[in-house]
């Protein structure tokens, strides 16, 4: 059994770590709020920008056209990993990858596949086996639709230049602060869906201006940009609700830890209390003798 002092150290130090996880807790709690808002608000304009380019796509009687709905033999293939520059948040980063490895070893074995790591922890693991396009951890450190943009035109372009003949992106989605999943979703070729509609919404002549062409040519980058920047927001979120759990989880064991130590520290002490009352009692029966 260890000594009063190495206990009461141990004590000491676990206390420490868990007002350190305490603090990380309420500070990824307040962090979770702002972000959580931001995905909410933007899910319903991303789901209706994509509605739009599909009833648009709907009533385009000819081939669309466009280099990003071309569909090709798939050869070689990029993936958008999103994870976080900081760690502490359970399997937040380490199930991103897990998925992505899944995906180079197994999906898309035999072809040439290159990752694009949009966040430090994902970079550090694969770049150890893998073969890494571009890293961009710079972008959580301002957090914008314009540097967001910035990344999916480069993407974009390199898929315009046959660079690419497949996008995918893998992400965590926000589902609540307990639940993140991992998202594996078609970036580029899009598909564009023609919604099913009744005879007489189908039989509608709109007038468009531009032409449906010129629209759904203007809508897809748009809507491509606004899909990575959806995972991105998703991504956010759910790191920050996957740190406040995690912290959570490990200022209750610390906890736990402390009262385990404490009853430990009393055990200790009462039986150095009962040895010297022993060693008393023994040397009073001695002199009294």
């Amino acid at each position: 059994m260890a000594n009063l002092k190495e206990i009461r150290s141990r004590i000491t130090s676990v206390a420490s770590t868990m007002q350190i996880t305490n603090a990380m807790k309420m500070v990824s709690a307040a962090k979770l709020k702002k972000a959580q808002d931001s995905i909410t608000q933007m899910r319903p304009y991303a789901n209706k920008l994509r509605e739009l380019m599909d009833n648009v796509s709907a009533a385009v009687t000819e081939d669309i056209g466009g280099e990003f709905t071309q569909k090709r033999e798939v050869q070689n293939v990029l993936i958008i990993a999103i994870t976080s520059n900081r760690g502490l948040a359970g399997a937040f980063n380490s199930s991103v990858n897990k998925e992505v490895i899944h995906l180079i070893e197994h999906t898309y074995a035999g072809k040439n596949v290159q990752v694009l790591t949009l966040g430090k922890k994902g970079n550090d693991i694969l770049k150890k086996s893998y073969s890494i396009y571009r890293h961009n951890s710079a972008v959580w450190d301002d957090f914008t639709f314009k540097n967001v943009s910035d990344i999916a035109d480069e993407v974009m372009l390199a898929f315009k230049n046959h660079e690419f003949d497949e996008v995918r992106l893998v992400y965590n989605h926000f589902k609540n602060a307990a639940t993140q999943l991992v998202m594996n979703e078609a970036f580029l070729p899009i598909s564009i869906d023609t919604p099913v509609t009744d005879k007489q919404e189908a039989e509608t002549d709109y007038i468009f201006e531009p032409g449906k062409i010129e629209i759904l040519l203007e809508l897809i980058p748009k809507t491509l940009k606004t899909q990575l920047f959806k995972a991105m927001l998703d991504s956010n979120a759910s790191e920050h609700g996957a740190r406040m759990t995690a912290m959570h989880k490990a200022t209750d064991n610390a906890d736990a830890l402390r009262k385990d130590l404490t009853l430990e520290y009393n055990k200790a002490r009462q039986a150095a209390i009962t040895g010297e009352i022993l060693e008393i009692v023994g040397g009073a029966e001695a002199l009294g003798g």
